[in-house]
């Protein structure tokens, strides 16, 4: 698995205007589409709008806690190990979810990680962890790796409101 299978999306970009404009992009991407539009998945098997906002949701979550567990261990200590997920056993409870709620702790918990960003100095972010399943990072590819989950699903939300 990669270290990062999301830097394709970020293409070399900075990923802090990515992760400051993505709960903006949101609101605007779902802004004047009906129940109908934001419910139903655009194939089988397929996450609907609303599905894919509570991932995000969801991810922030998982990402606000990587970001902080990396950061945790005193320098002379070992470092991290981050603990993986399986976002398809997640996924099978999305539907127990509403659209504003999960957008509401996505805006949230990333207003939070923004201010924490504020906090890393630049020894911070090549501070190791360690992903089973992906390997050895710093803190800054956790950063990038959330840049370029967001403009995946950004894109997705592009297509599926291009289709409804």
């Amino acid at each position: 698995m990669e270290l990062n299978p999301y830097a394709k999306f970020l293409e070399g970009q900075d990923p802090m205007p990515v992760l400051a404009a993505t709960p903006q992009r949101l609101r605007a991407l779902i802004n004047g589409l009906t129940a109908a539009q934001l419910n139903t998945p655009p194939a089988p098997r397929k996450w609907s709008i609303t599905n894919i906002v509570a991932h995000l949701a969801d991810c922030e979550i998982v990402f606000s806690f990587r970001l902080r567990q990396t950061l945790a261990p005193p320098l002379e200590q070992p470092h991290a190990i981050i603990q993986p997920f399986d976002q398809d056993a997640w996924a099978q409870r999305y539907s127990a979810y509403q659209l504003e709620p999960a957008l509401a702790l996505f805006q949230s918990a990333r207003n939070w990680n923004l201010l924490f960003f504020n906090t890393v100095s630049h020894e911070d972010r090549h501070r190791r962890t360690t992903h089973p399943e992906r390997g050895t990072m710093n803190l800054w590819t956790i950063v990038e790796t959330m840049a370029g989950h967001d403009i995946n699903h950004l894109q997705q939300l592009e297509r599926i409101a291009a289709t409804t």
